[in-house]
């Protein structure tokens, strides 16, 4: 069996507000508790397991990768919910969206501070 990512442990100071801040933004099913976690499922049979922990948080990025009616609908739910977004994972280009290698992508924060992502294109994949 090829090596595949499988899950990912993601920090968070409520796990609840967190995982439903991910799947309302994604428009993916709701999250579903497996012992201590919040799982949130995407298409392609990896989860993000949210657990809630106390202390600092390190930001961590995620990056999803969507078709472009995703991206369309996603983009709209950020800028309905007025969610701060730059062109870059750096955040130095705000309220821009990128068109690297002929596609699209925009990042923002989670509560926690986690860089997430949509692309449409996966980065080297165009001109």
């Amino acid at each position: 069996m090829p090596v595949q990512l499988n899950h990912t442990i993601v920090h968070s100071t409520d796990q609840e507000r967190s995982a439903r801040f991910l799947t309302g933004l994604l428009g993916l099913p709701e999250p579903v508790r497996f012992g201590p976690f919040l799982v949130v499922e995407v298409a392609n049979g990896v989860s993000l397991d949210y657990v809630t922990v106390s202390g600092p948080i390190a930001e961590q990025h995620y990056a999803f990768l969507v078709t472009e009616d995703e991206f369309d609908q996603i983009f709209g739910r950020i800028q309905e919910q007025r969610i701060e977004y730059w062109a870059d994972p750096f955040h130095s280009r705000p309220g821009e969206i990128n068109r690297n290698d002929g596609g699209r992508g925009v990042y923002w924060q989670d509560p926690d501070g986690h860089n997430l992502e949509i692309i449409t294109r996966p980065y080297g994949s165009g001109a």
